[in-house]
């Protein structure tokens, strides 16, 4: 005899696989983010940012 469906349980898999893969792509983006920026220009602006 088959298992009842749990849709419940089977969302909350699902939208807890999507937040996962979600983070795990903007971790990325700002990773690529951070690289790409030219090594004075990353401390010099932070400086600044505090200053104001």
């Amino acid at each position: 005899m088959p298992r009842a469906p749990n849709y419940g349980q089977e969302r909350k898999e699902r939208d807890r696989q999507k937040a996962a893969k979600k983070a795990e792509k903007q971790a990325a983006k700002v990773a690529a983010k951070e690289r790409s920026k030219p090594e004075g220009e990353s401390e010099s602006q932070t400086n600044t940012e505090t200053a104001e």
